[in-house]
């Protein structure tokens, strides 16, 4: 993943930038700690997978460079979004709710 950034480091598992997070989150499956799973397309479509059952979605970057997703009927929710890095590599993806702080961690499926 490393080479898909332009303004990450490998090094430092912060934030990701608003420049990247397209990337960030459309280079491959994400795997949730619970075994959930979601793809992210360019075109802002989103599927998570929980138990065998999709649900489909949207995803969009702001004019402030802020991640939104959106669940139809009307669920939407604003996330900051961070590297998750292990020895060195990308492996994933953290996102942490900014109106609760709850996080989810997907890491890149193998």
């Amino acid at each position: 993943m490393s080479d898909h950034t332009k303004n990450s480091s490998p090094e430092s598992g912060g934030p990701i930038g608003a420049e990247d997070i397209e990337r960030a989150i459309t280079v491959g499956e994400l795997v949730y700690e619970d075994g959930s799973t979601q793809v992210f397309l360019p075109d802002g479509r989103t599927t998570y997978v929980e138990r065998g059952r999709p649900t489909d979605g949207e995803w969009y970057v702001d004019d402030q460079g802020k991640f939104w997703s959106f669940w139809p009927p009307s669920y939407r929710a604003s996330y900051d979004l961070e590297w998750v890095v292990e020895a060195g590599k990308f492996i994933g993806v953290l996102f942490r709710d900014a109106n609760t702080g709850s996080v989810s961690t997907g890491r890149y499926k193998q």
